[in-house]
């Protein structure tokens, strides 16, 4: 999109760059009405008939014929810097490629402006404004007073972000002729974009008022005001702008510009939309919905908005870091980090993406190149909060938290309330009474407007401190209240499609299938899975295991899932079933041995494969598989209390949680009855914590590790965790998690059918 052609302006800003002059404009604009131009001195010698031949076809819009006159004018006086010049402009109106022509004739005719401006039109036409500005400033060396060039030559020094040497341009142009509304339009843009919205509100006044009804003018308008923050004065301004022109896209995508910043996300999320409607290549609009649907929490929508931005500019960075940070959001981890990759690659010193990229990192376990990023950053920032934080979430992972928390501290000097690095101390921490100075920093965040995320966030960081205060009412109330915001915003939880999952599996991997034989199966026993509810102590059972010299622990990894979907799509032929079984152990293998060395066991503590172990069976059955079982309702709250955005969009409802609980016991009781028994060992929480060394030498036979004791003091190891339970297992095995339900009893009526759901186990720990 140029200035030039009337578009929105390509860096986004939310203005429209008019189009003030057309210097190749009517085909009298090149050729004389009556007779031909004088040739210059150099030129060959051309008669008359000629010429006034070609400009009666072009005027009578008889360009083919014309091109034709102009062709054998061109043979017939080949150094004729005339004939050239008006063969480019027919050319041109044809839409042909002109610019051969145009360059000879302002090659041949160099003190000809008209030739040097009709060459620079059409460069701008075509995107080409460097060497466009070459050949305006040309015409301008020989008719500097010459409005409309001086114009053009200002809207491609914007088109090139080159705002202040347009500036002024624009005021020469103002100065020869102040009755131009186009160009105090254009003037007021070039202005926002060098921050100065006062002086640019006055250039839309100046421009309005030589002709009141430029919608785009008051759009123009409308946006500078809104950056002033002069949100009222705004949305009069842009409704005015609607009121005239109704399908003014520039109008409704600043509309929402202003609604977003009144928090109004619905009411703006419908102006973008309405702007993308009218104007679908509205590249900034589409940004825009996407940004406001990500401020409302509903991250699903947004990667649909960021998507249609990078099809309609895959060079784009910044298209790339949106989907990117969408996508992290989602949990779509590898697909995040190739959009990160991306948009570094287009643009290597974008400082997002880079931190972004490093975020993304962490979690895939890509310690040291998340760290080195990091650090780039704060060779050119030291004091970079985000790279601050980062590292100090870096820190937390590895165990050292004095270390994080000087970190923490350094981020929130740069960046005073920051929401992220609030939420980061409360997470690495026991919260007490002398955080007073956090507690206030967090109630002064909540009391701006904050991204519905952000706020989400910092609610579940105060439901910790009072918890951790054992002021359990307050505790729950923030927790309530950040729930509750998630569920109108995120993604809604669908029980029948959980439902419909469920019973498929149990109807595919009933006990004769499993008992089956299954041609590219692998005898690994590399593999250990981890698996049961989140919050139910699988990350403590991978810790104690991992602890073991000759046990390797890779986290969650994230495979299974769409392991399934392969295997679902492979449908019922025998040999399809067999390439997808050894495609999903040789895919699986490669990803576990990654990071793992000489490890004889790697443990996948993914809790959500619970729903996968048959299929997992099917694939390695020499594997083995833990089955984590806490207390259905510590479970529950404990799930309750951590924000995992839209990831378990059931966690944000205590009947979801109940309904997804009772699914959960729903299929692992099928893999109690049709899983052999040495393939599976259920594991107690509560029954490890309460006699650690024996449950931890059975885990350890039932993987085939020799006793170690080293397994004993998982909290000293020394290793990276990056799941919420990433404090805990660095303390000392306790019991302070157990029957924690109680303090929350009274807001827990939903959950306690849970109890008897759950049989024997759950009653016995009540």
């Amino acid at each position: 999109m140029s200035p030039g052609r009337n578009d929105p302006c390509p860096c986004g800003s939310g203005r429209k760059f008019k189009h003030c002059c057309g210097a190749l404009g009517a085909p009298q604009d090149a050729l004389p009405a009556a007779s031909p131009a004088v040739p210059s001195a150099a030129s060959a010698p051309l008669g008359e008939p000629g010429l006034a031949s070609v400009g009666a076809l072009m005027r009578q819009g008889r360009f083919a014929e014309a091109e034709r006159q102009a062709e054998l004018l061109v043979k017939g006086s080949p150094d004729d810097g005339i004939s050239w010049k008006i063969l480019g402009v027919v050319r041109a109106h044809l839409g042909r490629d002109a610019l051969p022509a145009l360059r000879k004739a302002a090659q041949l005719l160099p003190e000809d402006a008209e030739a040097h401006r009709n060459l620079g039109a059409v460069l701008e036409q075509q995107g080409q404004r460097e060497e466009a500005l070459t050949s305006l400033e040309r015409v301008l060396a020989i008719e500097p007073h010459d409005v409309a060039v001086l114009l053009t030559a200002a809207n491609c020094l914007c088109a090139l972000a080159r705002h202040r040497e347009a500036v002024p341009l624009y005021e020469r142009a103002l100065e020869l002729n102040p009755r131009l509304p186009e160009a105090h339009n254009n003037l007021g843009n070039a202005l926002q974009e060098l921050g100065d919205c006062t002086r640019a509100v006055d250039c839309y006044a100046r421009a309005l008022a030589v002709n009141s009804g430029d919608a785009e003018a008051l759009a123009n308008l409308g946006n500078a005001q809104r950056q002033l923050g002069q949100l009222d004065e705004a949305l009069t301004t842009l409704k005015r702008a609607l009121a005239l022109v109704p399908a003014t896209s520039l109008a409704h995508n600043n509309l929402g510009l202003v609604l977003a910043a009144l928090t109004r996300r619905e009411e703006a999320a419908a102006s973008f939309r309405r702007a993308v409607e009218l104007n679908p290549r509205f590249l900034q609009a589409w940004h825009n919905l996407g940004n406001v649907l990500c401020d409302a929490n509903d991250h699903r929508a947004a990667q649909a908005a960021y998507r249609r931005a990078v099809d309609l500019e895959p060079q784009r960075a910044d298209s790339h870091w949106h989907l990117a940070r969408v996508l992290y959001e989602l949990g779509e981890l590898a697909e995040s980090i190739a959009s990160y990759r991306r948009a570094l690659a287009l643009e290597p010193e974008h400082a997002q993406a880079r931190l972004g990229l490093a975020t993304a990192l962490r979690l895939e376990g890509s310690v040291a190149e998340a760290q080195e990023l990091c650090r780039a950053l704060l060779t050119s920032d030291p004091a970079h909060a985000g790279a601050l934080a980062l590292l100090g979430d870096l820190s937390v992972d590895r165990g050292d938290f004095a270390v994080a928390e000087d970190l923490f501290q350094r981020a929130l000097a740069r960046d005073p309330g920051s929401p992220a690095v609030l939420c980061s101390i409360a997470a690495h921490r026991k919260m007490t009474g002398a955080d007073g100075a956090w507690l206030g920093a967090a109630g002064s965040a909540l009391a701006k407007t904050l991204p519905l995320g952000q706020e989400i966030g910092l609610r579940y960081a105060l439901g910790k401190y009072y918890d951790d205060l054992g002021k359990y009412a307050e505790a729950f109330a923030q927790y309530r209240q950040a729930n509750e915001l998630g569920k109108r915003h995120g993604a809604p939880y669908d029980r029948a499609d959980l439902e419909g999952q469920v019973d498929r599996t149990i109807g595919t991997f009933d006990a004769s299938f499993l008992t089956g034989a299954h041609p590219g199966e692998s005898q690994s026993q590399l593999p250990v899975l981890v698996i049961g509810m989140p919050r139910s102590g699988t990350t403590l059972a991978e810790q104690i295991l991992a602890s073991h010299p000759l046990g390797y622990g890779a986290g969650e990894v994230q495979f299974w899932a769409r392991g399934a979907e392969r295997f679902e799509a492979a449908g019922q032929r025998s040999e399809a079933r067999r390439t997808a079984l050894a495609e999903l152990a040789r895919d699986y293998l490669a990803r576990l041995g990654q990071r793992a060395g000489g490890a004889q066991r790697v443990i996948d503590k993914m809790p959500a494969n619970f729903l996968h172990a048959g299929l997992i069976h099917v694939v390695f059955p020499r594997a083995r598989i833990i089955h984590m079982r806490r207390d259905p309702l510590d479970t529950c709250l404990s799930l309750y209390f951590q924000n995992f955005g839209d990831r378990h969009p059931h966690a944000r409802d205590l009947e979801g949680l109940r309904h997804y609980y009772g699914e959960y016991l729903r299929i692992t009781a099928h893999w109690r009855a049709v899983l052999p028994a040495r393939t599976l060992l259920e594991v107690p929480y509560e029954a490890l914590v309460a006699d650690q060394e024996y449950w931890t030498a059975r885990m350890l036979e039932f993987v085939g590790l020799p006793w170690d004791a080293r397994c004993l003091d998982f909290h000293r190891t020394a290793r990276v965790v990056t799941t919420a339970s990433r404090w805990q297992v660095r303390q000392k095995i306790n019991s302070r998690s157990i029957r924690r339900w109680r303090n929350y009893e009274p807001y827990l009526a939903a959950l306690k059918p849970l109890l008897e759901l759950a049989g024997d186990g759950a009653r016995h720990s009540a």
